[in-house]
C-alpha cells in the first residue's frame, strides 16, 4: 500500500452521503472538482485549465463534521491519503477512479467565510494542558457551518 498525502483545494460537486459498511463503520462520501486556473499575460485574463475529479471517503470522527457542515457548492481544501481504485463497469470497460482517504476537511477560507460552532464538555483550561494532542479529542465537539 502506498501512502500519498496530498491536500487538494476545491469544490464539493455532489451531495456527500453516508453509509454504513458490512462491519458496522459509517463512511460518508462526496466527489469534488479542482479547477487549475492560469493568468495569460499576453491576453490579460485569467484561462481555465483542467479539472482533477475525485471521490472524498470521511471516517470516524470526519463523518459527523462534516455530514453536519458541508454541502454541494460548499468551496473546501480536502487533505488525506490518495489512491486509485481500478474496476470493470457494468459495460464491460475498464475504469479507474481516484479517492482520497480524508483525514482532514475543511472550508476553503479565501473563498468563503465560517462561523465555529464550539461545544466542549472538557473545560478549555483542562483541554489546552494536554500532553497528546488527540488525547479528549473526543469530548470536543467543533462543527463548521459555511456561511459564504
Amino acid at each position: 500500500m502506498y501512502e500519498t498525502h496530498t491536500a487538494v483545494v476545491g469544490t464539493v460537486i455532489t451531495h456527500p452521503v453516508k453509509r454504513s459498511t458490512n462491519a458496522g463503520e459509517e463512511v460518508l462520501s462526496f466527489r469534488m472538482a479542482s479547477n487549475a486556473r492560469r493568468f495569460d499575460q499576453a491576453a490579460g485574463e485569467w484561462t481555465d485549465g483542467g479539472t482533477l475529479y475525485l471521490t472524498v471517503s470521511c471516517w470516524r470522527r470526519l463523518v459527523g463534521g462534516v455530514g453536519a457542515s458541508l454541502m454541494k457548492g460548499d468551496p473546501i481544501i480536502a487533505y488525506g491519503q490518495l489512491r486509485t481504485n481500478e474496476y470493470t463497469n457494468r459495460d464491460g470497460v475498464e475504469r479507474s477512479d481516484l479517492e482520497m482517504r480524508a483525514t482532514a476537511v475543511g472550508p476553503d477560507l479565501a473563498r468563503c467565510t465560517a462561523k465555529l460552532d464550539r461545544t466542549s464538555k472538557v473545560p478549555p483550561s483542562e483541554a489546552d494542558g494536554l500532553d497528546d494532542p488527540d488525547e479528549g479529542a473526543e469530548a470536543v465537539n467543533e462543527e463548521v457551518a459555511v456561511v459564504g
